[in-house]
């Protein structure tokens, strides 16, 4: 379903992190048809990164790409000096980069471990700290939003839901889940707000394996009570009403767009 746009976003600058690809690169698009400019972060495939742009620029957005590894403090900063050098400021972050290396706990490595809490909640950190600044600098300007500015952290309905052989992903979201509402508790006088999300089953290149067999799709729909993968738009479209001024009164929560996962549909029929 193609999202109708209103330019809710209309002289805001976002960056989203992990945006050539899956999630993130549907909600970098999203946002630039509700009139953002959009920065491009990725770590990896630039020619994915310009097709986003590609994309982005045919129904006449604004975008950029910008290579860095949102685990490391320099590459973080640059990303962000680089914004605000071509932009002037930034309004909203997308905290969407991330990776899973999954391993049984007694056969984890201390390298899978630290990889995906640097990238996944490390990263979350860098990145929203660089952004508090600046919008702690800036200020609310009510021409462009009521909000000083939006930080979206995208987590995963394993915040919540503990998730066998990939315990340092599911901790990473864990910790995710607090550190934004630290920081959503800590930054909300200065009309800041910072939300999550949460996505299920969603159809991206990651789980291409589970959704394109039938019968792994099957099993995978027992634990959806809406019966149907998500798709990234789905997640998209919850980012930009996060990001707009619709959701002014919304901060520290995380809004799980799942199809009832979260639901624990094995005890439907009593437990």
């Amino acid at each position: 379903m193609k999202t109708q746009s209103y330019y809710r976003l209309k002289r805001q600058t976002a960056i989203v992190t992990g945006a050539n690809s899956g999630i993130g690169k549907s909600i970098a698009i999203n946002l630039a048809r509700e009139g953002a400019n959009v920065v491009i972060n990725y770590h990896s495939r630039e020619e994915d990164t310009r097709e986003v742009i590609e994309e982005i620029k045919s129904f006449g957005g604004e975008a950029m790409g910008f290579k860095a590894d949102v685990s490391r403090e320099a590459e973080v900063d640059a990303m962000f000096r680089k914004t605000i050098e071509t932009y002037g400021t930034i309004h909203i972050l997308v905290n969407n980069a991330g990776i899973q290396m999954d391993a049984p706990i007694d056969q984890m490595s201390i390298e899978q471990w630290q990889k995906v809490i640097d990238v996944n909640l490390t990263g979350t950190f860098l990145c929203s700290r660089l952004a508090i600044t600046e919008f702690k600098k800036r200020g609310v300007d009510e021409q462009v939003s009521v909000s000083a500015g939006k930080i979206i952290c995208i987590s995963s309905v394993h915040e919540i839901i503990p998730w066998a052989g990939r315990a340092n992903y599911a901790a990473s979201k864990g910790g995710m889940m607090l550190l934004m509402k630290s920081m959503a508790q800590e930054t909300a006088p200065h009309m800041i707000r910072i939300n999550s999300i949460g996505p299920g089953a969603i159809k991206t290149s990651i789980n291409k394996e589970y959704w394109s067999d039938p019968e792994k799709a099957k099993k995978m729909l027992e634990l959806i009570p809406y019966n149907r993968l998500g798709e990234p738009e789905d997640i998209a479209r919850a980012a930009v009403w996060l990001a707009s001024d619709e959701s002014e009164y919304v901060t520290g929560t995380t809004l799980f767009v799942d199809g009832g996962m979260t639901l624990y549909p094995g005890f439907a029929e009593g437990g």
